[in-house]
């Protein structure tokens, strides 16, 4: 009796894992802890939800992105907008563009649904690709891997921007927002690959893969069920982290006049059309050159902290 006694007292004193304790509810709950992650959020929420809204935003603004008010500019004065910071007034709510009159909420809200379409679609392709082949090349190896290690070397030593610039100047007669896409995606899965081809390395050796294998899964079975899940918050995390880089790449394009074209608009080619402006009305630079500032602060802030949570290992080299 004795013996038996620490026993039961041992079996009732044992700890129990807390329900809700699986990586993802651990890296939900430390994500609510930090207050950039909160901030963050609410951003990329804000700017989400004004892309998604644009037609509808522009309409309660009472202004459609390519309609000119002329009555809002100076001819006098090379139309400098009459008003106070850029024009801002009832009529227009963050001002208006010089010369043309254009309401600048308009084409920034607009703006926006180009620019994060073009950056996530892109986004989309980049870490779809990069997954599979750094799938196939981690689990399968041999030959496989050494001709996917080859491609993403190859394509990882081209200067991508140049080839970018080139490509868009190239192709004339065609939609400037899937070709950007395709250009953009076609340089940036190489990055992905090499993460997930480290991680796949790393897991297709464990028990319950080898355990699997034995059983009897085919590779098929085996990749969905026990490599994917494995690779997926270092994928999570990575991908918070180029969609920044995606913003960036299309503003600059857009910048360099090879992006989308007028009267289309872009975060970075009304950035580019305010630098002949910025001592007469430095608003017109101001307000997209904070949008693209803020966006991309906060992906970037997001993506760090995922790192953090999901591939510490990852954010330690």
């Amino acid at each position: 009796m004795s013996s038996t006694a620490p026993a039961s007292a041992t079996t009732a004193t044992a700890p129990r894992t807390p329900t809700g304790s699986g990586p993802w509810q651990l890296a939900r709950r430390e994500l609510r802890r930090r207050a950039s992650v909160k901030v963050s959020l609410v951003i990329v929420a804000a700017f989400l939800l004004m892309a998604a809204g644009a037609p509808l935003l522009s309409a309660l603004g009472g202004w459609s992105p390519d309609e000119f008010d002329k009555s809002a500019v100076d001819p006098y004065l090379g139309g400098k907008p009459i008003g106070p910071l850029g024009g801002i007034s009832a009529d227009h709510w963050l001002g208006v563009e010089p010369v043309t009159g254009r309401d600048l909420f308009a084409r920034v809200v607009h703006g926006a649904q180009v620019s994060l379409l073009i950056a996530l679609t892109a986004t989309a392709i980049v870490v779809i690709a990069g997954t599979a082949a750094g799938i196939a090349a981690g689990y399968f190896g041999g030959r496989t891997d050494t001709v996917l290690s080859r491609l993403m070397d190859l394509t990882m030593s081209f200067p991508s921007l140049i080839f970018m610039i080139a490509m868009m100047s190239v192709a004339k007669d065609v939609n400037r927002i899937v070709l950007m896409i395709a250009v953009i995606g076609l340089f940036g899965w190489p990055g992905v690959a090499r993460v997930v081809r480290g991680q796949t390395l790393s897991l297709k050796h464990r028990e319950y893969v080898d355990a699997a294998r034995v059983g009897g899964a085919g590779s098929w079975r085996i990749l969905t069920r026990d490599i994917l899940p494995g690779v997926a918050g270092p994928v999570i995390a990575y991908t918070t982290l180029i969609i920044p880089g995606m913003i960036s790449t299309e503003a600059a394009l857009s910048y360099l006049g090879v992006g989308v074209r007028p009267p289309t608009p872009s975060w970075g080619q009304m950035i580019a059309e305010s630098v002949s402006f910025y001592d007469t009305d430095p608003m017109y630079f101001v307000i997209p050159s904070a949008c693209l500032f803020l966006t991309v602060l906060a992906f970037t802030l997001l993506g760090d902290a995922l790192r953090d949570i999901l591939d510490p290992r990852g954010s330690r080299t």
